[in-house]
């Protein structure tokens, strides 16, 4: 029978693999939050905040505690591979930093999902905000998790 391209691969050429493939994805992940993450936090000292609803504040709050805790997140896995690096435990390090970024690209989607919110019920009002939130963050869930869990199931 004949054997995988990662079959053949030696186990610590293909670790090696997957976490340079893991920290690449991090790097694209990265600016998206950050320029979300900068953005929430100049949105209070804009002279229009104070006309903000009081729902509107609190959609602002989470947002901004989920662009957080991305941010958190999708750094945390360059943190920990910094911490046990020549530790000898690419394997859990891998799975660890893999259910790290996984965790931040949810709240990175949250966020993204709730600023849409945010600015959609203050520009728009309540009905075209959620037909927009309801519609990226149905994208956001198919596009990042869906299809992939949808293969894996067929698989």
């Amino acid at each position: 029978m004949a054997r995988t391209p990662e079959q053949a691969e030696p186990e610590e050429a293909r670790r090696e693999r997957q976490l340079g493939e893991l920290l690449g994805e991090l790097r694209v992940a990265m600016p998206g939050v950050q320029l979300l993450f900068a953005f929430l936090l100049v949105v209070p000292f804009n002279q229009r905040f104070v006309q903000t609803s009081g729902f509107q504040r609190t959609v602002y709050a989470v947002v901004l505690l989920c662009a957080a805790f991305a941010s958190a997140l999708l750094i945390a896995p360059t943190a920990y591979h910094r911490v046990m690096f020549h530790r000898g435990d690419r394997a859990r390090m891998i799975r660890t930093a893999t259910h790290l970024a996984l965790a931040g690209l949810a709240f990175l989607a949250l966020a993204m999902s709730g600023a849409v919110l945010l600015v959609t019920d203050f520009v728009f009002g309540t009905l075209t905000s959620v037909l927009c939130t309801a519609a990226v963050f149905t994208s956001f869930a198919w596009l990042w998790f869906g299809l992939a869990l949808a293969r894996r199931l067929r698989r």
